[in-house]
């Protein structure tokens, strides 16, 4: 776990922790690493945690499939990203997604009690990932509003604008790089891949955007 700490150093969870701080934090929170293939499933619908985990390498795909085997992807986790908070609490139910990874992943975890109850020296180490976790929590949340804003749109094209727009504001650029195959961000808008292609090709006719794979350009008149 040791190699990961220049990772962790750079993660929300514990952002202003210095990895000898977190080196000592390890024992405390009970961490431990699991290692998975690429579509490999880390959680299935219906499982139970009461781990809070971190990704240290690779890609998660969390998604809902329905009964005929048609997936939504619900989010993307990136390395240094935490997931699986809302679950960990007492009583909070059973996982309502899978959790799949998209890439070769290595993922860390943490015993959830241990995260929220400071130790009995009540470090100052402590206490900063205890704040750190509830404002991840929060932007958590701004993301899920945020998607919830994309999926509000009536329209394959109005979809693809909201979403389009975001990324190049979040990335601060024009051109860009979504995180997506097509079929996966057609997933993640929940809209029919060919019907989305096809709007993808109307706007670059109309000279709306340029892309290549998954690199876009927004153009103005």
């Amino acid at each position: 776990m040791e190699k990961y700490l220049p990772i962790l150093t750079h993660t929300q969870m514990f952002a202003g922790v210095n990895e000898q701080e977190i080196s000592a934090m390890l024992h405390c929170l009970n961490a431990s690493l699991r290692t998975y293939k690429k579509g490999e499933y880390i959680f299935h619908q219906g499982d139970q945690t009461d781990s809070i985990m971190l990704l240290v390498e690779g890609k998660l795909h969390i998604q809902r499939d329905d009964f005929w085997g048609n997936s939504n992807i619900i989010n993307v986790v990136e390395v240094g990203e935490m997931f699986g908070e809302a679950y960990a609490a007492p009583d909070s139910g059973v996982l309502l997604n899978n959790v799949i990874a998209a890439k070769d992943s290595a993922i860390m975890l943490f015993d959830a009690k241990r995260v929220i109850t400071t130790c009995s020296s009540a470090c100052r180490f402590h206490s900063m990932v205890v704040q750190n976790l509830f404002f991840a929590l929060s932007e958590k949340n701004r993301k899920l509003v945020q998607k919830l804003g994309h999926m509000a749109n009536r329209s394959t094209r109005q979809k693809l604008i909201s979403y389009l727009s975001d990324e190049s504001a979040r990335q601060n650029s024009s051109t860009f790089t979504v995180p997506f195959t097509r079929q996966q961000m057609a997933d993640y808008l929940s809209v029919d891949r060919s019907a989305m292609s096809s709007e993808l090709g109307r706007m670059r006719d109309e000279g709306l955007i340029k892309f290549e794979k998954n690199n876009f350009t927004l153009l103005q008149d």
